[in-house]
């Protein structure tokens, strides 16, 4: 009986170990609402409007995208200059079709600029390409 109950169990151990078949994750297409999309939209806006424009707010981080993801969550991250590996200052990643976006880190966990950062996100998310100026 003890044995026949470890060899189901052994059985139901190993079939949750079985690798399943990736997702299909299809091309983005321009102005869809997917998450690979959106992401695409959010990452070149960024990289235009923060990064090489110098916002003060991300002096010192360079973006990190991370778009091709078998996680489904394409995102984009703010990591240290010269420490890509370092932790994030913040991460925007989204999900789903249409996306839900999410962001969290430090840029926008109570700081003066995450209205800004937030507000320049869903903007840039719904196809809009323009930039806010740093308060």
């Amino acid at each position: 009986m003890k044995a026949a109950f470890a060899a189901v169990a052994l059985a139901l151990a190993l079939s949750g170990c079985r690798a399943s078949a990736p997702g299909i994750e299809t091309a983005s297409q321009p102005g869809d609402s997917s998450a690979l999309s959106t992401m695409e939209r959010v990452a070149v806006a960024a990289q235009r409007c923060w990064f090489r424009a110098s916002d003060p707010r991300f002096s010192g981080l360079i973006m990190s995208p991370e778009l091709t993801s078998h996680s489904g969550k394409p995102r984009i991250l703010a990591v240290p200059q010269g420490n890509i590996g370092g932790l994030p200052k913040l991460v925007v990643e989204a999900s789903g079709s249409p996306a839900r976006i999410n962001t969290f880190g430090p840029l926008v966990d109570g700081s003066a600029e995450s209205a800004r950062i937030s507000s320049d996100i869903t903007r840039w998310a719904s196809g809009e390409t323009t930039c806010s100026r740093p308060a």
